[in-house]
């Protein structure tokens, strides 16, 4: 274990119902430990699915609330941070090292590194107005796909046409309700993101196998992004390829910045992509995977927070964050708009997809 737990006097958790003292720090029903437990440094992990830019701005205020959260439980920490992954194996493999003791992982990347990392709970976000496997369902300007008021555990990938003329060229074909061939698909430019990526990877390369009996390795011409879905966009926007794919309400994500000139950046640090028309018109959905389940916060097996007591904590305290004003902007950069309780067994869909490919 790379961090020393420094006090563990016994950690027995009184399962307190303790009413809030006037200016008191201790939340109704919540889990204390008997005797105060100390951690000389705690590292919280993100893939990078958004700007790096944007994930370090998001979180800036996070380790102090995760620090006063753990305070009302007990559990002192003289430091925490926030590590943003170059790539999404970066952060499983800072996890099997104990160099980061929380993650923020796609369903993906959780169930790679599943054998080193324990999830203890899934977001949840809202739902989208328009949740069909019709890809042309996705790309009627006049119903442009919003936000609602219902949570879901699930999001979708979607298969991407770009502003290119060969991009132009299958999404018309689509919205014409043709059945795009496999010769089709394979003369185009794919983006894709690493193979740990649910949205960017394994359910786009399940939808190629059910649709086509084929793998995103077998087409001729794809560049995979390490770095986030806004080099593979903005790849897009420069007409360096004709197909990405990625979540579905990514055009919403990047609405802004799609029109924005390349010198300018939006108030979350999104870089403009110079565009003149907006992306629901030059960017078009050809493809719709099946449901993949919501990313994941896990809890790495080499650190030294990695007792059931502490982790009941762990948990609490995130549902607690993210239920508040300054939580709920912390993980927006996600969609995420709430924790619930989860287990493994619940990505073992996504563990049967990773093992077309490992």
């Amino acid at each position: 274990m790379r961090r020393r737990l420094s006090l563990i006097v016994g950690l027995t958790i009184l399962l307190s119902l303790c009413a809030c003292a006037s200016g008191g720090s201790k939340a109704e029903g919540a889990l204390v430990l008997k005797d105060r437990a100390h951690f000389d440094d705690i590292t919280l992990g993100f893939v990078p699915s958004s700007d790096h830019e944007t994930i370090i701005a998001a979180t800036e205020k996070l380790p102090e609330l995760f620090r006063s959260e753990l305070a009302k439980h007990g559990v002192d920490a003289d430091a925490v941070s926030v590590q943003v992954g170059e790539s999404y194996d970066a952060i499983g493999e800072a996890m099997v090292a104990g160099d980061v003791d929380i993650g923020w992982l796609p369903g993906g990347t959780y169930a790679l590194y599943s054998e080193d990392c324990e999830v203890i709970l899934t977001a949840t976000r809202a739902g989208l107005s328009v949740d069909s496997t019709d890809p042309s369902a996705w790309n009627d300007e006049k119903n442009i796909p919003v936000k609602t008021n219902d949570t879901v555990k699930y999001y979708r990938a979607l298969i991407y046409a770009g502003p290119s003329e060969y991009g132009r060229m299958l999404a018309e074909k689509t919205d014409r309700g043709e059945t795009l061939t496999w010769e089709a698909l394979d003369a185009a430019r794919w983006a894709t993101q690493k193979v740990s990526s649910s949205a960017g990877y394994i359910y786009p390369n399940l939808w190629l196998m059910k649709n086509y009996g084929k793998q995103l390795a077998d087409l001729s011409d794809v560049t995979p992004f390490s770095t986030g879905y806004a080099d593979a966009l903005s790849a897009a926007a420069n007409n360096e390829v004709d197909i990405f794919v990625g979540y579905a309400d990514l055009r919403s994500d990047y609405a802004e910045c799609w029109t924005l000139p390349e010198s300018s950046t939006t108030a979350d640090g999104r870089c403009g992509m110079g565009q003149d028309s907006s992306i629901w018109h030059d960017v078009k959905v050809i493809g719709v995977t099946d449901e993949i389940y919501n990313d994941a916060v896990a809890v790495s097996k080499s650190s030294a927070l990695y007792t059931p007591d502490i982790i009941k904590i762990i948990r609490q305290s995130l549902i607690s964050i993210i239920n508040s004003p300054q939580g709920k902007d912390v993980f927006k950069m996600y969609n995420h708009t709430g924790y619930a309780e989860a287990a493994d067994a619940d990505y073992e869909t996504a563990r049967t997809a990773i093992e077309y490919f490992y």
